[in-house]
């Protein structure tokens, strides 16, 4: 099952909701959750992806390529946010959590300067 978390972009303000873990949307819909996440590249890519082994294997193909995707498509998401400029900016204990989850490592450059911890003095 799928983990939320609040990704926010300093220059923007845009806040967006990120995940990892398994994705069952994307198990049952294929691409289409890349679409109503307005990953409009990743969408396309997959889709026509899935579409052309779907066609060669009699739509067999297709429900592989679902089954390995959805085990990808949160996490690859998420980095793709970060990789965009957004940071994380939920709690202390989700961030650090969210960060494990994806393989990266908290620092000033990927977490909001209000959440971060202030050293004791």
């Amino acid at each position: 099952m799928a983990t939320k978390f609040t990704m926010t972009n300093p220059k923007t303000g845009e806040i967006k909701t990120a995940f990892y873990g398994y994705s069952w949307t994307t198990l049952f819909f294929g691409a289409f959750p890349a679409l109503f996440r307005k990953d409009f590249i990743t969408f396309i890519g997959v889709f026509i992806v899935a579409a052309i082994i779907g066609f060669l294997t009699l739509g067999l193909g297709g429900l592989f390529i679902s089954l390995v995707w959805s085990f990808m498509y949160n996490k690859y998401y998420s980095t793709n946010l970060l990789k965009q400029g957004f940071v994380f900016s939920g709690s202390d204990m989700e961030n650090k959590t969210a960060a494990a989850a994806l393989g990266v490592i908290l620092n000033d450059n990927n977490t909001l300067p209000s959440l971060r911890q202030n050293p004791a003095v």
